[in-house]
């Protein structure tokens, strides 16, 4: 059985993350009548319309913008991704069908549709959270990756 990594393990930097997020898709919502569905800003761009530029490469720009204003404040933690160029394609591949499919992503489902008692949200996250489980569940042990 795994134990917990405690020097990885940061509660309060988890929850004033989760709250600053919580904030930002509750402002989004209150002053642009918007969800902060990262696939829906982004897919926006792809067919942009009159008007919704600006603020779309501006959240996006942000999204960029923020750790590397964070490196300057203080370290990021290692990232160490222990999978082949291929299998991080296809696995963002399939998060994209995947968005595609499920109407949304993570960010727009979890936070965004859930904060609104939204039971499809509740459905789609609910599936995020199951395939999530079950892949690392077949990857790590069921075939001992």
């Amino acid at each position: 059985m795994p134990t917990i990594a405690w020097e990885s393990f940061t509660p309060w930097s988890a929850l004033a993350g989760g709250l600053v997020i919580g904030l930002a898709a509750a402002l989004f919502v209150l002053l642009n009548g918007r969800i902060a569905g990262i696939s829906g800003i982004l897919g926006g761009l792809l067919a942009p319309e009159k008007g919704h530029i600006a603020w779309r490469v501006a959240f996006l720009a942000g999204m960029v913008l923020a750790p590397l204003g964070w490196m300057a404040l203080a370290a990021l933690p290692d990232i160490r991704v222990e999978a082949s160029y291929p299998v991080v394609i296809v696995a963002g591949l399939l998060v994209g069908i995947g968005t595609s499919y499920g109407s949304g992503c993570t960010s727009g489902h979890g936070v965004c549709g859930l904060s609104r008692f939204s039971l499809r949200s509740l459905v789609a996250t609910l599936s995020f959270m199951l395939t999530g489980f079950v892949t690392v569940y077949l990857v790590r042990h069921a075939f001992g990756a």
